[in-house]
C-alpha cells in the first residue's frame, strides 16, 4: 500500500472528536478520511458497499454498543481492521474488544504519533495499543473485569428501563409481556452480570460500557 492511501473511517457521536481526529490524520500524505459517523447503523450500512482499510470507532455512541458492534462489522467485512478509540480504560472492556476482533485499542488521549505508529501495525496484522492501554491489560485482572456478558435483545431492552427506575409491572406493561416474564429476565441479567441487586446491576453494566452513566 506504499502509493495508495489509507481509508479511514472515524465514528464517534462527539463531533469535536471527529474533527480533531481529522485534523491530525489529514495532515499525513498516506491517510484518507472517506467518512466520519455518528452511529452505529451509519456505519454498518457503509461497510455492506464499501471498501475501508481501518475503522476508528467509539465504544459509546447512540444506538450501539462499540464491542458489539466491533463484531457485526468484522462479520461483513472481515479484511477491516477495527480499532477502538475512546474514553473507556477498563480491562473488561479492552479484552472484549479484541475477543470481539478489534486490531487494537487506544484511548483519546493518545498523541498523533502514536496514533499513526498504531494505524500501520492494525495494517501489518498486529494487535495494537497505545501505552497506557498497555500498562492497563498488564495489570492482574480485578473484580472490575468480569467478561461482558452477551445480551439478547429483549435483556438490553429491560436492562435500560432497569435503570431508568421503572418497575417490573411498568415494563412488563410497556413491553406488552407478562410480570412474571420480566423478573425472570431480571433475574437472568443479574446471573450474566454476577451482581446480587438492581443497583449492582446498574453499576456494573455501566462500568462495562454498556449504559450511560
Amino acid at each position: 500500500m506504499e502509493n495508495e492511501k489509507i481509508n479511514i473511517v472515524i465514528v464517534d457521536d462527539h463531533p469535536i472528536v471527529i474533527e480533531g481526529l481529522k485534523i491530525m490524520l489529514n495532515s499525513q500524505p498516506f491517510f484518507n478520511i472517506s467518512e466520519t459517523f455518528t452511529s452505529g447503523s451509519e456505519i454498518i450500512n457503509f461497510v455492506k458497499s464499501h471498501q475501508i482499510d481501518i475503522i476508528l470507532l467509539d465504544i459509546a455512541l447512540p444506538d450501539a454498543n462499540g464491542t458489539e458492534l466491533c463484531r457485526e462489522i468484522k462479520k461483513i467485512s472481515p479484511d477491516t481492521s477495527v480499532i477502538m478509540f475512546s474514553n473507556r480504560s477498563e480491562r473488561s472492556i479492552i479484552m472484549q474488544s479484541i475477543q470481539n476482533g478489534a486490531s487494537g485499542y487506544l484511548l483519546k488521549n493518545t498523541s498523533i504519533d502514536e496514533l499513526v505508529v498504531c494505524i500501520k501495525g492494525a495494517l501489518s496484522g498486529n494487535i495494537v495499543f497505545c501505552n497506557e492501554t498497555k500498562h492497563i491489560i498488564s495489570r492482574p485482572p480485578s473484580q472490575n473485569d468480569l467478561p461482558i456478558p452477551r445480551l439478547t435483545k429483549r435483556e438490553k431492552q429491560i436492562l435500560q428501563m432497569v435503570a431508568q427506575g421503572k418497575t417490573s409491572n411498568v415494563i412488563a406493561e410497556e413491553l406488552f409481556l407478562s410480570p412474571l416474564t420480566v423478573d425472570t429476565h431480571r433475574k437472568n441479567l443479574l446471573q450474566k452480570f454476577q451482581t446480587k441487586n438492581s443497583t449492582e446491576l446498574i453499576n456494573r453494566a455501566i462500568q462495562q460500557g454498556m449504559l450511560e452513566e
